[in-house]
């Protein structure tokens, strides 16, 4: 458990106070998220449980559309909330998962709307269905767990959960640490802007061996790839107890279980090796408005 300051104590203690109401307002639960503290019972590093910053959920809702989400590792339901709030398109079904049981009886709190299942990634329950997407900021590295995902063979822990989140939905968008990405973007100078240059353009993405997303791509098919320009960078000071450089990632779970179905043509196993093409730059608008 980690020693607070007294302005973090205090904000932490009226953040309790407003848990024990039965229904919180809008503005009580953004600053429950942003002010409660994970540390103050459990100590984060074991289970590398870091919650996300809001502004940085609120820019991960903008790759989240329509239809049924499950949110693994769920926390206390930042990213699902984030989802709920920014998702013009409507979310018509949510379901978080959730180990720690201290977490998800907060996050039931914050996200009455979705289903809670207080359980194990790695133990689903039956009868979950198929969803539109699954979504994770999950524990970063070899963090210890109770088993192992389908495939990946791996260490790290974020990579078990995708294999998993590949059984269980359509598309994935997930926060990483920026080296298990395949590229770099977020904390770079200028968006990553001088540093990739290909054919005379600039995409903004600096394209990178990844030896996690290596071993993941030969083991499950799964390929991530760069979201639609969020620096995640501007966050990096925001996260309870750490800093860590991150990137989001989105995945086609569809094609990565086509892939898994038998080996690819030629002409496929060129396209999965070919590194993403360039696309024009664009502002950094998310970060400006965050």
């Amino acid at each position: 458990m980690a020693k607070l300051t007294k302005v973090q104590a205090k904000a932490h203690t009226e953040a309790e106070k407003i848990l024990t109401k039965d229904r919180l307002s809008d503005d009580e639960r953004e600053f429950v998220i942003e002010h409660w503290q994970e540390s103050a019972r459990h100590i984060n590093s074991i289970a590398g449980a870091f919650f996300t910053p809001w502004g940085l959920a609120c820019d991960f809702a903008v790759e989240v559309g329509p239809g049924r989400i499950i949110d693994l590792c769920a926390g206390m339901g930042t990213l699902s909330l984030a989802c709920l709030w920014h998702n013009i398109h409507g979310v018509t079904d949510l379901v978080c998962i959730e180990a720690n049981p201290d977490y998800a009886a907060v996050g039931m709190k914050l996200v009455p709307e979705a289903r809670w299942i207080v359980g194990d990634v790695f133990a689903l329950p039956p009868g979950l269905g198929r969803f539109d997407l699954a979504i994770s900021n999950p524990p970063f590295g070899a963090i210890k767990r109770a088993a192992s995902a389908p495939r990946f063979t791996g260490k790290q822990f974020e990579m078990h959960v995708i294999d998993i989140a590949s059984d269980l939905a359509d598309r994935g968008v997930f926060i990483l640490p920026q080296n298990s990405a395949p590229f770099r973007y977020s904390n770079c100078p200028n968006g990553g802007w001088p540093t990739t240059v290909r054919d005379g353009i600039g995409n903004g993405y600096l394209h990178c061996p990844s030896d996690p997303h290596d071993k993941l791509l030969a083991q499950t098919g799964i390929i991530l790839e760069p979201n639609c320009g969020i620096d995640t960078g501007h966050y990096r000071d925001l996260w309870h107890g750490t800093s860590p450089v991150t990137e989001i990632v989105l995945t086609d779970f569809i094609e990565a279980r086509a892939r898994r179905a038998g080996p690819p043509t030629v002409a496929e196993a060129e396209i999965i090796a070919r590194p993403t093409e360039p696309v024009a730059a664009q502002p950094d608008l998310f970060g400006a408005a965050a």
